[in-house]
C-alpha cells in the first residue's frame, strides 16, 4: 500500500487556484471525516445519507487520497439514479491517474447541486502531512470531523472485523504474542493513535473547521451526537432523518473476538501513554479512558505538569 500519491502538475498550485475563485465552483467535498477506524463512521455515513439536507456518494469510503479508490468493495456500489451512475463513472476514470488530481476530485461531487456532501474514509487518518496540507490549502472551506474511540477497544474491534471478514488469518486472540503480531504492523499501529492523527490535522485545518467527536457519545446518547455534528455541517438537527433513528447502526451485530483481562491488561499497557495523552488533549470522554484501566488521574496530572509543553504541541500552527 502507498502511503503518499503524487499530486498531478494542474492540482498542485492550490493557493492560486483558489484565488478569486475555485476552478471546482460549488463542487467539492463540504466535509471530510478522517477516521478513526470502527468508531463509528459507518453510522455516520448511514445517517448523513439517510438526511435530506445531504447527498451522500453512492460508496461511503473513496480511498481516494490513500489508494487512488483503487479498492475491491465487499459490495456492491449504489447505484439508484443518473447521480450516482454519473459519480462511479468519474471515480473510476480517476483512480486510472497517476496521481491525486484535487480539480477532478472535487468535480466527483457536483452531484450534490446545493446540498450537502463529503467523503468519509478512515484511512485519511493515516496521510501524511504533505497530502493534508494540499487537500486543505485547495479546499480551504473544508471542515473535517474526526470520531475518536478508546484506543484499547478500538484496535481490538479492528481486529476482531479483520477477522470476521477474512482480512486476516484467524489467531488465538488468547495468546499474547499471537495479538503482538497482529498489533505490530504497520497499518494497524498508525491508526491506533488519535492524539498523533488530531495533532497533524489540526496543524492545517482552522480550529473552527475541526471537530472530534467520540464514540462513548454514540454510545451513550447517539440523538445528541447526531445534531452535534449536523449543526457543525450546516444542516438541520431538527429535519426528520428519513427511515433511520439516531441509535441505528448496521454493525453493532459483529461478533467480537474475546478479550481476556490477561489481554485487556496487555493491551492497556501498551497504549498506557497515549491513553494519558488522549486524556490531556482531546478532554471530554477521553478524560475517562486513562481510569478505566486502573490508570491514577493524580498520576496522569502529575506527569501532564512535567510535560507542560505538550499541551500547546496540539495547537494549530497559522
Amino acid at each position: 500500500m502507498r502511503w503518499a500519491w503524487p499530486f498531478n502538475a494542474r492540482a498542485s498550485d492550490d493557493r492560486r487556484k483558489q484565488g478569486s475563485g475555485s476552478v471546482t465552483g460549488n463542487a467539492g467535498p463540504d466535509f471530510l471525516c478522517v477516521g478513526a477506524h470502527k468508531a463509528g463512521t459507518t453510522w455516520l455515513y448511514q445517517q448523513l445519507d439517510s438526511h435530506s439536507d445531504f447527498w451522500m456518494p453512492p460508496v461511503k469510503e473513496l480511498h481516494y487520497f490513500d489508494q487512488l479508490s483503487r479498492v475491491q468493495r465487499p459490495a456492491r456500489p449504489r447505484c439508484r439514479d443518473e447521480r450516482d451512475h454519473r459519480f462511479l463513472e468519474r471515480l473510476q476514470s480517476l483512480g486510472a491517474e497517476s496521481g491525486i488530481d484535487l480539480e477532478n476530485y472535487g468535480r466527483l461531487f457536483e452531484p450534490k447541486a446545493s446540498l450537502l456532501s463529503g467523503d468519509i474514509s478512515p484511512n485519511y487518518s493515516a496521510l501524511n502531512e504533505e497530502v493534508i496540507r494540499q487537500v486543505v490549502g485547495y479546499f480551504p472551506n473544508l471542515k473535517v470531523i474526526f470520531l475518536a474511540r478508546d484506543p484499547v477497544e478500538r484496535v481490538w474491534s479492528h481486529l476482531s472485523m479483520e477477522v470476521h471478514y477474512r482480512q486476516i488469518e484467524p489467531f488465538d486472540a488468547t495468546n499474547i504474542d499471537e495479538v503482538n503480531r497482529n498489533l505490530f504492523r504497520r497499518g494497524m499501529l498508525l491508526r491506533s493513535y488519535p492524539s498523533a492523527v488530531v495533532v497533524r490535522w489540526k496543524r492545517y485545518v482552522h480550529p473552527e473547521q475541526f471537530r472530534v467527536y467520540f464514540f462513548d457519545d454514540l454510545q451513550n446518547n447517539p440523538a445528541e451526537l447526531r445534531r452535534s455534528i449536523l449543526r457543525f455541517l450546516g444542516a438541520d438537527p431538527d429535519k426528520p432523518n428519513g427511515r433511520l433513528t439516531a441509535d441505528y447502526n448496521s454493525w453493532t451485530t459483529m461478533e467480537k473476538l474475546p478479550l481476556t483481562n490477561k489481554v485487556r491488561s496487555h493491551l492497556a499497557q501498551f497504549f498506557k501513554k497515549e491513553l494519558k495523552t488522549c486524556a490531556a488533549r482531546l478532554g471530554g470522554p477521553a478524560g475517562r479512558w486513562p481510569a478505566r484501566y486502573g490508570f491514577s488521574l493524580l498520576c496522569i496530572i502529575g506527569q501532564l505538569l512535567d510535560d507542560f509543553d505538550l499541551l500547546f504541541w496540539c495547537d494549530w500552527v497559522v
